[in-house]
């Protein structure tokens, strides 16, 4: 027979859920006035001719296509990099390592890589890859320290998915006489792709969001080239512009702008990363 609850019991049973109830509001709060305040200040200052312009000193005239597509780039060039190494060490630790002493160590490895914080990635990148390697400002520098960044996310991610496979896939693949390769090929990638897609879009997300590291290793130059020529100069993401426009020349109203964009390219990712969730949820309820 189930005892009722005492009184102190129903007591602390309420004021925890209250605690809690008054956090949620908090966190709502909060977030919410972020991006209404944000929005309201942003959003009117939004252009065509703000998105589709270069900045002129002569006409004294603000654009940020060169940031969008300067940001663009370092997204494409970190992914191409990033992905093939992260990708694969997963493999390799989750499908061939057999000693559980370095997995354990590379795991922790890891996880310590992606609590260091961002302005130390970008002091790191600027010693290694700007002066010691001789990249100078660029965004290939720049895409070389986020890579570094976001390894973690993507080796962690991708671990995870591939766990996610259940045994008797790898199993019976090699009851068929498919070889270990064949068999991660053919049956392992595609059960987990998912949740590996929903690794790159985490990335994707960080990389858009990324300043600190990237005031060091990129410049702050607003110039207009093609993806190779742009990876080999100086150039300032949409995040370095805001952090340019807001701190250096006071333009605020360009500065609220350029926030608005992020946020509402923040908020897409978040949508893509929850539907690739609920699709990952389905084909694995499957």
């Amino acid at each position: 027979m189930i005892q009722p609850l005492s009184q102190s019991r129903k007591a602390w049973g309420v004021l925890m859920k209250t605690l809690c109830f008054i956090s949620i509001a908090i966190v709502t709060v909060l977030t919410g006035f972020m991006l209404v305040y944000v929005f309201y200040k942003g959003l009117p200052e939004i252009t065509w001719q703000l998105l589709s312009t270069s900045p002129s000193y002569l006409r004294h005239t603000i654009g940020i296509l060169p940031d969008i597509m300067n940001t663009i780039y370092v997204v494409i060039a970190t992914l191409v990099m990033v992905l093939p190494i992260g990708v694969g060490a997963a493999i390799y630790l989750n499908e061939y390592a057999k000693n559980r002493r370095i997995v354990e160590l590379i795991e922790f490895a890891a996880e310590t890589l992606s609590g260091i914080p961002s302005i130390i990635y970008g002091l790191v990148g600027m010693l290694v890859f700007c002066q010691f390697l001789g990249l100078q400002t660029s965004l290939l520098a720049g895409s070389m320290t986020l890579v570094v960044m976001n390894l973690p996310t993507i080796l962690r991610t991708t671990q995870e998915a591939l766990k996610t496979v259940p045994q008797g896939y790898r199993e019976g693949a090699f009851a068929l006489g498919a070889g270990k390769w064949r068999v991660i090929r053919t049956v392992v990638l595609p059960s987990c792709i998912n949740g590996i897609v929903t690794g790159c879009i985490l990335a994707v997300g960080r990389i858009l969001g990324e300043s600190a590291a990237l005031l060091f290793t990129t410049g702050f130059a607003h110039n207009l080239n093609g993806f190779f020529e742009g990876l080999r100069s100086s150039g300032a993401t949409l995040t370095v512009a805001l952090y340019v426009y807001a701190k250096e020349q006071g333009e605020f109203e360009v500065a609220y702008a350029i926030a608005a964009i992020l946020m509402v390219l923040t908020i897409l990712i978040n949508i893509a990363t929850t539907v690739m969730g609920r699709i990952m949820e389905r084909r694995n309820g499957q």
